[in-house]
């Protein structure tokens, strides 16, 4: 019952409904209350594998192949999620296994084991507490750790309390004045079409939002596709004399690999905004071909540039697989952002609720921190 209660919660969870996120604050209380470690193991594997449950679907959509290598992979990147909280469960209740659960929850949270930190519960923060900032966060980490002593029942209550309150009142992040973002639909065309038909289709689009009055346009990741010098004079050309500027994602591409970057460009500059702190592993993030002396493949970058200045904003980027997990964007809102930008490129998500909860968990962390979020998404 215990294991069937781990799925249900990390299905339901984990569904892309923002308003659905605090279901994850059940998780410790199960994995608290697991009778032996091999069930808590159970528990973890139940809750982790129903919450990514995508995963499979889309490496099957990327690599156009069946589903076994997204199941191997799927099951791969379950591991370290299960054997921490496997290693720190405890038989003996009390403050003991409290602070277990905190010491899994913070190593789920960062690197390394955070790079596969998918499903953290304290991602629902921002629904049962929106708008207390670093307060909502702290009281989230107690209610989780709460929920696994013996008054998690007066606890799960309160929590309950709560969640109807935020759900009754529920607003979205709000978007700053002038600022919009522009979802695609171009498939995996999207970073792959280099023809001056796909760049000009984007200018229009971006042109449409100039006059509606828009004075920053965000594009999804990939818009830009390979960044070069003949892509940004056709653009500082074509915005001419517009008082607007794009915000697109572009790779950057060298003899050793690529950097997933955002570009600012307006008709009097181009610049690199952002270089991605953690790109999708495996399939862009490969650090092992450095081990046998090959080359390729997205760097990492892991804690450098947290925010990024634009026009007197403090930006928060997060780049695709960045709104999963929680080190990028606790990292930049130590550093105050006015706004935070969510982008993405989710063709090979179809047929999942990968982008639903990408969405989802940009949306909570916005309204935990009250901080505008501007998103665009291609699919």
């Amino acid at each position: 019952m215990l294991v069937v209660m781990g799925a249900v919660v990390g299905a339901v969870g984990w569904s892309g409904h923002v308003l659905a996120l605090p279901l994850a604050f059940v998780f410790p209380a199960l994995w608290a209350f697991s009778p032996s470690r091999p069930v808590a193991a159970a528990v973890s594997a139940a809750y982790f594998l129903a919450a990514s449950r995508g995963l499979p679907q889309g490496v099957a959509n990327f690599y156009a192949s069946d589903l076994w290598p997204g199941l191997l992979l799927w099951f791969a990147a379950s591991f370290s999620f299960v054997g921490v909280h496997a290693a720190l469960w405890s038989k003996h209740p009390g403050r003991g296994r409290a602070v277990r659960f905190s010491a899994a929850a913070v190593l789920m949270a960062l690197p390394p084991f955070g790079i596969v930190g998918w499903a953290h519960p304290v991602t629902a923060a921002g629904v049962l507490f929106p708008g207390w900032g670093w307060w909502g966060l702290a009281a989230a980490v107690a209610g989780l750790l709460s929920m696994t002593t013996k008054w998690w029942p007066a606890v799960a209550v309160v929590l309950m309390g709560f969640w109807f309150w935020s759900a009754a009142t529920w607003t979205s992040p709000s978007r700053p004045a002038g600022w919009v973002g522009v979802d695609l639909a171009l498939g995996q065309s999207l970073g792959r079409d280099a023809t001056l038909n796909r760049q000009q289709e984007l200018l229009e689009a971006v042109k449409r939002k100039a006059g509606e009055g828009a004075r920053v346009v965000v594009l999804p990741e990939s818009a830009f596709g390979f960044w070069t010098q003949t892509v940004e004079r056709l653009w500082r050309s074509e915005l001419g004399d517009a008082a607007i500027t794009v915000i697109a994602g572009a790779a950057i591409v060298d003899e050793a690999g690529y950097d997933n970057v955002l570009i600012a460009v307006s008709a009097e500059a181009a610049t690199v905004l952002y270089r991605e702190r953690m790109p999708v592993p495996v399939s862009m993030w490969q650090p092992w071909k450095g081990w046998f002396g090959e080359r390729g493949g997205a760097r990492a970058h892991f804690f450098a540039n947290p925010v990024a200045e634009l026009e007197g904003e403090r930006l928060a980027p997060l780049i695709c697989y960045e709104q999963l997990v929680v080190w990028p964007v606790l990292q930049s809102a130590l550093q105050s952002p006015s706004i935070i930008v969510a982008v993405g490129n989710g063709w090979w998500t179809k047929g999942t609720s990968i982008v639903a909860i990408q969405r989802a968990s940009a949306e909570a962390w916005a309204r935990l921190f009250a901080i505008p979020l501007v998103a665009a998404f291609n699919i």
